[in-house]
């Protein structure tokens, strides 16, 4: 049996790993400043993170949702905490994919209503709705396609209310990414968050915030869209949340009512995926990973904003977008082949995405500055 090929692929074997650094199999060492599409948040094999994994594995690897498991209490404490919604319940299950799916049905649910509002440019996975609402045609099968998923512009406030005015009444949702990510790390304006979520309390709908990508820590804020002072009414996470295990979350406000079989999951909030996640938090908080995401994002977009052939940086925290007077892909297989650095696209063909762990220090951002300066004045 061979793979089924649907990714394309660099020829390149990673083995080991330790911090932001990544081993091949012929011994070469690579710089991650990618993450992973933004999964390693606190670093490779930090020595905490395994210390838990292991601990757990001489336990329990994993029951199902049938028996009580105290990790699943601990995390959702932990999270609230940090994240500062300690009124919301936690829905634990496997992705970002997923996570999307429960929030589009459990607001489906909740005001019985069927349509949802998306936006250009957005990606919320490949599973059933959660592709119908990703703008992204090559990757929507045609089961995947119904009237329901309504798409809106970005950052277009007079088209979100000409749609809100002509079809509001049968809005159940609205999702929308605290920030772009494979779009291009589009930033939405405060004006657009804020009359969205106008919106959607005159008209009934419920406000959905997937902070995949763009949540724990990444932004400067625990998620994106607390910098803007707007409260959704769900909350999706995945990605970062267990630093490479598989878990998503899904955070909802207390309006909703839970009923026994309303979600599940087979293995969503398993031991395992619960003692990584726990983990990820206590790292995030003891070593000031927030802080320190803005601060090394500040410090990257300093010193790269007057090389030649950027047009625009767009950035929040650890979140950059470098948007090149060109397609990126020469620029990133540099990085790569030449300078031994991973960094990302989008699917706008011009932009570099940078999404390095949190705890990337100087010396390491100093490598991908000077191999960047290098690249783009051989251009």
């Amino acid at each position: 049996m061979n793979l089924f090929n649907v990714y394309p692929l660099f020829n390149i074997n990673p083995v080991k790993a330790k911090g932001s650094f990544l081993w091949d199999d012929k011994g070469e060492k690579y710089l991650d400043f990618y993450g992973g599409h933004a999964v390693i948040s606190i670093g490779h094999n930090h020595p905490y993170y395994q210390e838990k994994l292991r601990d757990q594995l001489e336990k329990i690897s994993f029951y199902s949702n049938s028996v009580q498991n105290e990790l699943q209490t601990e995390l959702a404490s932990k999270l609230g905490e940090i994240s500062g919604y300690e009124d919301y319940d936690l829905f634990l299950c496997n992705s970002g994919a997923e996570a999307n799916e429960n929030a589009l049905k459990l607001a489906s649910f909740h005001n019985g209503k069927s349509k949802v509002l998306y936006f250009s440019g957005s990606f919320h996975g490949r599973t059933s709705a959660a592709v119908s609402v990703t703008d992204n045609p090559k990757i929507v099968a045609p089961v995947n396609y119904s009237e329901r998923f309504i798409k809106s512009e970005w950052n277009n406030v007079e088209q979100l209310e000409e749609v809100f005015r002509t079809q509001g009444d049968s809005i159940s949702s609205v999702i929308i990414e605290g920030i772009q990510g494979v779009g291009g790390i589009m930033i939405p304006t405060p004006e657009f968050l804020s009359r969205i979520k106008e919106l959607c309390d005159q008209y009934n709908a419920i406000l959905i915030l997937d902070e995949v990508q763009s949540g724990y820590g990444r932004t400067g804020y625990f998620f994106a869209h607390q910098e803007f002072g707007i409260q959704p009414d769900i909350i999706t996470t995945a990605k970062g949340m267990g630093n490479g295990f598989p878990i998503g979350g899904v955070l909802i406000h207390p309006k909703f009512e839970a009923s026994h079989g309303l979600l599940g999951t087979t293995f969503g909030g398993n031991h395992l995926a619960c003692a990584a996640a726990i983990a990820v938090l206590d790292v995030i908080r003891d070593e000031s990973l927030i802080d320190n995401a803005e601060h090394m994002g500040s410090y990257i977009e300093k010193e790269i904003e007057d090389l030649p052939h950027i047009i625009s940086i767009r950035r929040k925290g650890l979140m950059i977008g470098i948007e090149l007077d060109r397609d990126c892909a020469e620029v990133r297989k540099s990085l790569l082949y030449d300078h031994h650095i991973f960094t990302g696209n989008s699917n706008d063909k011009t932009v570099l995405r940078i999404l390095p762990a949190l705890n990337i220090r100087k010396e390491e951002t100093n490598l991908f500055i000077d191999a960047l300066r290098e690249v783009l004045t051989k251009l």
